[in-house]
């Protein structure tokens, strides 16, 4: 095939596919070039899931009606002249690709007005195809609406996920920036309602509030680090975990990258004090030195090189190690462990060990004969009439059957019969327990909008929820069954704490969700039980259709047979 230079149009549809990947790129773009446009006020309105419609505007310095058909040409940049300036980048834009790249793909109007003009300037592009400069009125500052998203590369448009996803990629994107730059009013719309409205006041904690409701920002830890490298912001005590990392935000100087090295930093700082599979929330804002970063690394301008990587992570971690020391209780040393009704820590399941342990000396000792004579695999189905023995390290049951020791884990154990109790319930009627003092809980954006979705589903097994406002929502009552567990907790958990493993039941969301809400108010490792409440579980469990697993697929117990317990005690053919 002949060498060819390709067509402008062509050119600009490739780099629009490395600046524009998705509804969200486009609002990254034109959100940054509002900041660096020194505005106050920045309102966003979307619709579709951005396929549609997405108006961005913003009170900033404005663009003048000469210099309107340059802005959207690529390459075109007031922010930087030369090869070296690119060592000194104050600014979040600097390369003069965004415009050019998201007109290529859509059809876009621009409306600026200079502080000392008396009228705007529009101008339309399509498809990369620009039309001419007209006048009109408008306040200081700049419009940009961007329609039809991708309507001339249709396989990009196939590539897009759903527009929940979609929606959500956006929420996450104006939040982080509202987070970041707290002194600016961010209002973000989608298909008509509002789904983030800050004040501008520079009060970080309030739009923490806002976004994670107000017990969880009164929790959230302040950071400060004053040196070469600043390092500031919030991260949550150890109490306070998310199951993934979807919830740690960095920005340096200004700009939201992600970065695994400063993810593994801020991990590292909680070492020891977080259970496996568990991670914090943070936001933390770097600021060093332009001439210390090079921004210049990533199409999108998602990720940074740092000339002394080392320092940096040493700084984030050093940071958030001085918090979580400063604001951590010192544990009461004479408060005996039985009266302590939960232990937060509990990294290794002793049952699971004692029973590898019994594993690997049967076979160290016993040879060839062990292998013959293997532990019997637990029997599907139902359990045996088992007789409880008691409590072991507060997490596990130990009773016995005909067949030999069961260690029973009382936390799945529990999320098992509460999930078949509301299962079952279900194909009746769910009783209902009205709450004497309703609960409220405010969501951030996109999960709010994930539990109005959920919001007939649980009502049909037993929750009575209803809107309360922007992202907040009121739990007026709860399953009979859960009654006495937290229910702002068990209705949270539906959409803030997803399961990492829940494949089991991949294609049965309604079962997905109440499995979620079930883990939540299950008993947990660490919680003491009175002898009665023992019994109860195991008798609740032996009744269960499916009792040796947890919804998750987790096993709830163990089984150490009377034939390995007497080769371990060396009585084997003794009797």
């Amino acid at each position: 095939m002949a060498i060819r230079v390709l067509a402008d149009d062509v050119a600009s549809q490739i780099a629009a596919g490395e600046v524009v990947e998705r509804p969200a790129s486009v609002v990254k773009e034109l959100v940054e070039n509002a900041l660096d446009a020194g505005a106050t006020t920045i309102t966003i309105r979307v619709e579709q899931a951005g396929r549609k419609i997405i108006e961005i505007a913003d009170n900033g310095t404005g663009i003048s009606s000469v210099e309107l058909p340059l802005a959207i040409t690529r390459h075109a940049t007031s922010k930087l002249r030369t090869a070296e300036d690119l060592f000194h980048i104050r600014s979040l834009g600097f390369r003069g690709e965004a415009l050019a790249s998201i007109g290529s793909v859509a059809r876009m109007t621009v409306i600026s007005r200079e502080q000392n003009a008396d009228l705007g300037a529009r101008m339309l592009i399509e498809g990369g195809q620009s039309g001419q400069v007209t006048s009109t009125g408008i306040p200081i500052g700049t419009v940009i609406r961007v329609e039809d998203l991708f309507y001339n590369v249709p396989a990009r448009l196939k590539f897009l996920k759903s527009d929940m996803t979609e929606r959500n990629q956006i929420n996450n994107l104006v939040m982080r920036y509202a987070l970041a730059y707290p002194q600016v009013r961010f209002e973000l719309e989608q298909d008509g309602k509002t789904m983030l409205r800050t004040a501008g006041n520079n009060d970080r904690r309030e739009i923490l509030a806002q976004l994670y409701g107000v017990d969880v920002a009164r929790q959230m830890l302040e950071v400060t680090l004053e040196e070469d490298i600043r390092v500031s912001g919030f991260i949550s005590p150890v109490a306070l975990t998310r199951s993934n990392r979807r919830e740690i935000t960095f920005f340096v100087n200004g700009r939201w990258v992600q970065d695994a090295a400063l993810i593994a930093a801020l991990i590292q700082a909680y070492h020891t004090l977080l259970m496996i599979g568990r991670y914090p929330l943070a936001v933390l804002f770097i600021q060093l030195e332009p001439e210390e970063v090079d921004v210049n690394v990533h199409p999108a301008k998602a990720e940074v090189r740092f000339r002394s990587p080392d320092q940096v992570f040493s700084a984030v971690q050093r940071t958030v190690k001085r918090a979580l020391l400063a604001y951590s209780p010192v544990p009461n040393v004479n408060t005996p462990y039985w009266n302590a009704p939960v232990y937060q820590q509990r990294v290794v399941d002793p049952a699971w060990d004692m029973a590898a342990e019994l594993q690997a000396e049967q076979a160290a000792e016993l040879g060839s004969e062990a292998a013959t004579s293997p532990q019997p695999a637990l029997p599907s189905g139902k359990v045996p009439l088992l007789r409880l023995v008691g409590q072991v390290g507060a997490a596990y049951l130990v009773a016995e059957g005909p067949d030999g020791l069961y260690l029973i884990d009382q936390h799945a154990a529990h999320e098992r019969v509460l999930f078949e109790k509301m299962t079952r319930q279900n194909q009746q009627k769910i009783a209902s327990q009205t709450l004497l003092e309703p609960a409220v809980i405010v969501l951030p954006p996109q999960s709010a909008h994930l539990l109005e979705q959920q919001v007939g589903i649980l009502t049909n097994y037993g929750f009575d929820i209803e809107l309360f406002g922007p992202n907040t929502f009121r739990v007026r009552g709860v399953p009979a069954i859960l009654a006495g567990s937290d229910p702002a907790a068990a209705v949270r958990v539906v959409v803030e704490d997803f399961e990492e493993d829940e494949s089991p039941l991949a294609n049965e969301i309604e079962a997905r969700i109440i499995a979620r809400v079930c883990k939540r108010a299950a008993v947990k490792a660490g919680q003491v039980l009175a002898n009665d409440e023992q019994l109860a579980l195991l008798r609740d469990l032996e009744s269960c259709q499916s009792p040796r697993t947890c919804p998750h697929g987790r096993p709830t117990m163990i089984h150490l047979s009377v034939d390995l317990l007497e080769r371990q005690f060396g009585r084997r053919g003794s009797r």
